[in-house]
């Protein structure tokens, strides 16, 4: 992907290896960027730094993040390695698709853990970071999820509705420092979180029908707003959502 944006110098933070974290990742490094990435699987941090950076850098650090000591810690090594952070892009997230009455307790707890938890712990640690620097642009990937109601997504669509509402209150709070927070929410895209429920028979088309543009996201479709909220043309924008999601959200 090529980009108008030039990010020579910058020092970009990733939390979460996946799909969507990797192609932002690699799209930073491609503009210039020095990247470090979050992430407790290794094979998945492997994948994504084994990829060509371009004129950037892609590295790879090993962290468990459902901890509020684990965030800390993680953030403050990623500073250290990288003298600073810049910029930073919190793309964690999972779902187990139930019913709510048919989601018990520890699924309600993984799941906001990992998505909203360390949304808090890490965007707090970093905040720490950006602030006394008068300068920062930190990014959420949220969802329409956070938006509408979908069946069988109640503690999803609670933490990324949470998320969106943190984003906002980072926004207000850090706006004077320099430091500008906001969301990209996608509709569904074809990632390792999807991967198995697209696979169902029926559900790809019947998903896609639901979508304007005819069909559904790619990771290389979120990379473009990213780096736009985390570029300096967007030094006027917070606590926004950006839905980037074919039109999903209109319908």
């Amino acid at each position: 992907m090529r980009t108008p944006w030039d990010f020579t110098g910058t020092r970009a933070l990733i939390a979460g290896a996946g799909g969507i974290g990797s192609a932002v990742a690699g799209a930073l490094a491609e503009a210039g960027a020095r990247v470090l990435v979050l992430d407790v699987d290794e094979a998945k941090l492997h994948r994504t730094t084994a990829e060509d950076a371009g004129p950037g850098s892609v590295d790879g650090l090993p962290a468990d993040l459902t901890s509020a000591d684990a965030c800390r810690s993680a953030v403050a090594d990623a500073a250290g390695l990288l003298g600073g952070i810049d910029v930073f892009v919190h793309a964690v997230g999972v779902n187990d698709r139930r019913p709510v009455l048919h989601t018990p307790d520890e699924v309600w707890e993984r799941i906001t853990a990992i998505t909203l938890d360390s949304a808090f712990w890490l965007g707090r640690a970093v905040g720490a970071v950006m602030v006394p620097a008068g300068y920062g642009r930190i990014v959420y990937l949220s969802s329409v999820s956070g938006l509408l109601a979908h069946r069988d997504h109640s503690p999803y669509a609670a933490a990324k509705g949470g998320v969106n509402q943190l984003m906002r209150v980072m926004a207000r709070e850090w706006a004077s420092s320099g430091v500008t927070v906001n969301a990209v929410a996608p509709g569904y895209t074809e990632t390792d979180l999807t991967r198995e429920y697209l696979a169902r028979p029926g559900m790809r088309a019947s998903l896609e029908a639901l979508v304007p543009a005819g069909r559904l996201g790619r990771p290389a479709d979120l990379t473009g707003p990213v780096l736009f909220l985390a570029s300096d043309e967007a030094a006027f924008v917070t606590g926004q959502v950006l839905y980037a999601d074919g039109g999903r959200t209109l319908v």
